[in-house]
C-alpha cells in the first residue's frame, strides 16, 4: 500500500536492524560502523567468508545483487581496506528494507527530501572523517620514506625503457573500466592504480592504522563538532564540497536516479550548509534504490580497490578482485602448483603470488604481447615493494612463459590447480574457433591436471560451446559448482570442476 505521510518519521525511527552506534556507556564508548561493500557480482557468499576469516564478523548478503554488509568496531577500518573481494566501501547511514514509495513523482521525491533531516549522520559522518585521516597519515609516511624518491626515479626510468609497449596503454587503460568487469554503476572509480604492499609492510602499516585509529578515536571523544564539519590546518570550520549518487533498480519507481540524486542532495546541502560539486568532491553520499530497498551510505573509497596489480592493461584485463575469488574458490593449499595457460596481462597469477605466496605460480599465453605486459605488471610489482625496509625483497613465487595452450610443455598429472579466463569470442578470438579451442583445452588442462585432487576454475561467456565441450570430456572433468557472474555488463559463468581419477591421453 502507499504510505501517508505521517508514516515517514515512524519509518525513519524503525529502520531495521543495521545503523551505526555509539556505545551508550559514554567514555570511552566503541565506536561501530555498518559497512556496505560492493564485490563481483555472484561471489557474495565467497566475500562474506572473507570477512568473516579476516574480520570475524558475519555479514548479510544483499538482496541487490553485488552488495554484502557487515558490523565493525571503527578502529578496525584498516583491515576493512585490506580484504581482496571488495571493490568499493562505503559506512550505512540508515537502511529501510521496505521503504513505500509514494505514487506521483513529485511526492515519492519530496519524501526523499525529508528523510534527510531525520536520518542519523553523525556517528557515519565520525566513521568517514576516521577514514579520510587514516588515508591522509598513510599519504604522509609515504612522503616521509626516503627511499620512496628513488623508487619513483627507478619506476621512470623502468618506463622508459618500456615505451615500445606503453604507446597503446593509454588506449587501453581508458577502456578498462568497461573491459575489467567493472559494474556501470560503480560511479567512483578514478583510474588511479593504488599502491600494493608486500605483506610483511602491509602488516607493519596496519599496525601503524590501528594505533592511529584508536588515537583518532581517543582524541575525537573530547571534542564535539558540527556533524561532517572539516578542519583546515588553522582549525577554523571547512566547508566541504558533496555530490549524491543514486543507483537505482527495479521498475516499480515514478521517477529516475538522476532526478533522485538531484532532489536529495539540495535536501542534503540545505542540511548540512555543505557545497556541491561532482568532479572535486570530499564527501560522496550514497542513494541506493533497489525495489523497495532504500540504503543511504557515505563512500569511504574514492577508486576501486580492483586496480591493485595492473599497470599495463589488455583489452581484456580482469579485475583483481573478481581474480582473488576465482582463486579463493579452489582453497588453494601450501606447495601446490597454479597454473593460468591463457593469462593474458597476468591478472589471475599476480593475484594469487600476492596472497598464496606459500604456492607455486605459472603464467602463460600464445601471444607475446601479452606475456610482455603480464611481466611489466609482475615488474611494476616488484619495483613497488623491492625497497620497502619490512620486504625482504624475494621476489615472486611466479614465472611468465609463451606457450601453445593445446600442447603445454608440463608433465602429466603435475599440477594441483588451473584458474583461467578463457576466451570469450567477443574482444578476443571468436565463437567459431572456441569450438576446437574449448575441448582441446579441457583435454590439455586435463593431462596435466593431478587425477583424483586436481581442479580448474574457468570462466567464459561462451557457455554453450563450454558445455558441449565439457560434456565430451565428462571422464575426466566433472563439474562441481557453476556462479554465474557480470563481467563488464557481460554474462558470464564461472565453473568449478574436480579431475576425476581418469588416466588421460598421454602426449
Amino acid at each position: 500500500g502507499v504510505a501517508r505521510r505521517g508514516d515517514m518519521a515512524e519509518a525513519a525511527g524503525n529502520a531495521g536492524s543495521l545503523g551505526p552506534c555509539v556505545d551508550p556507556a559514554g567514555e570511552g564508548a566503541e565506536l561501530a560502523a555498518v559497512i556496505g561493500a560492493t564485490v563481483p557480482t555472484g561471489f557474495e557468499p565467497l566475500a562474506a567468508e572473507e570477512v568473516q576469516e579476516k574480520l570475524g564478523s558475519a555479514s548479510r548478503i544483499s538482496r541487490d545483487r553485488g552488495k554484502i554488509y557487515f558490523e565493525i568496531p571503527a578502529q578496525a577500518l584498516p583491515q576493512v581496506h585490506r580484504l581482496r573481494s571488495v571493490d568499493n566501501l562505503f559506512v550505512v547511514v540508515q537502511e529501510f528494507k521496505d521503504y513505500q514509495f509514494k505514487e506521483t513523482k513529485e511526492d515519492a521525491l519530496k519524501d526523499l527530501e525529508d528523510l534527510v533531516e531525520k536520518l542519523p549522520w553523525t556517528d557515519p559522518l565520525k566513521v568517514w572523517e576516521l577514514n579520510n585521516s587514516l588515508k591522509k597519515k598513510k599519504t604522509e609516511r609515504r612522503k616521509h620514506n626516503p627511499q620512496s624518491a628513488v623508487r619513483k626515479e627507478k619506476l621512470n626510468s623502468d618506463r622508459e625503457g618500456k615505451k615500445a609497449d606503453q604507446k597503446d596503454t593509454k588506449k587501453e587503460e581508458d577502456c578498462a573500466q568497461d573491459t575489467a568487469g567493472v559494474e556501470p554503476a560503480d560511479g567512483h572509480d578514478t583510474g588511479k592504480t593504488p599502491e600494493v604492499a608486500s605483506q610483511n609492510e602491509e602488516e607493519e602499516e596496519d599496525n601503524n592504522k590501528q594505533s592511529d585509529a584508536k588515537n583518532e578515536l581517543q582524541a575525537g571523544a573530547g571534542t564535539e563538532t558540527k556533524a561532517g564539519e572539516s578542519r583546515t590546518s588553522d582549525g577554523e570550520a571547512k566547508v566541504l564540497k558533496f555530490r549524491v549518487t543514486c543507483n537505482r533498480a527495479g521498475d516499480k519507481h515514478s521517477f529516475t536516479s538522476n532526478e533522485a540524486a538531484r532532489d536529495f542532495g539540495g535536501a542534503v546541502q540545505e542540511h548540512f550548509q555543505w557545497k556541491a560539486d561532482m568532479t572535486n568532491f570530499d564527501v560522496e553520499v550514497l542513494l541506493n534504490i533497489h525495489n523497495n530497498e532504500v540504503i543511504v551510505g557515505i563512500a569511504l573509497t574514492e577508486e576501486s580497490l580492483h586496480r591493485r596489480n595492473i599497470t599495463h592493461f589488455g583489452p581484456t584485463t580482469l579485475r583483481s578482485t573478481l581474480a582473488y575469488c576465482m582463486l579463493r574458490l579452489c582453497d588453494p593449499q601450501p606447495t601446490d602448483i597454479i597454473i593460468d595457460p591463457m593469462c593474458g596481462t597476468g591478472a589471475i597469477p599476480i593475484e594469487g603470488a600476492m596472497e598464496w605466496p606459500s604456492c607455486y605460480h605459472i603464467a602463460g599465453d600464445n601471444n607475446p604481447q601479452a606475456v610482455r605486459r603480464a611481466a611489466n605488471n609482475m615488474c611494476s610489482l616488484l619495483k613497488k615493494n623491492e625497497n620497502k625496509e619490512s620486504s625482504a625483497s624475494q621476489g615472486m613465487p611466479l614465472d611468465i612463459i609463451q606457450w601453445d595452450i593445446c600442447n603445454l610443455p608440463l608433465r602429466t598429472g603435475s599440477v594441483d590447480i588451473i584458474v583461467s579466463d578463457m576466451p570469450f569470442g567477443k574482444r578476443i578470438g571468436s565463437k567459431k574457433k572456441n569450438w576446437d579451442l574449448y575441448p582441446a583445452c579441457l583435454m590439455e588442462a586435463g593431462r596435466i591436471c593431478t587425477p583424483g585432487t586436481g581442479r580448474a576454475v574457468l570462466l567464459t561467456q561462451d557457455k554453450k560451446c563450454f558445455a558441449k565441450a565439457l560434456a565430451r570430456l565428462g571422464h575426466i572433468w566433472r563439474r562441481a559448482q557453476t556462479l554465474w557472474v557480470n563481467v563488464g555488463g557481460l554474462h558470464a559463468a564461472v565453473y568449478l570442476l574436480r579431475r576425476t581419477w581418469e588416466r588421460a591421453e598421454e602426449k
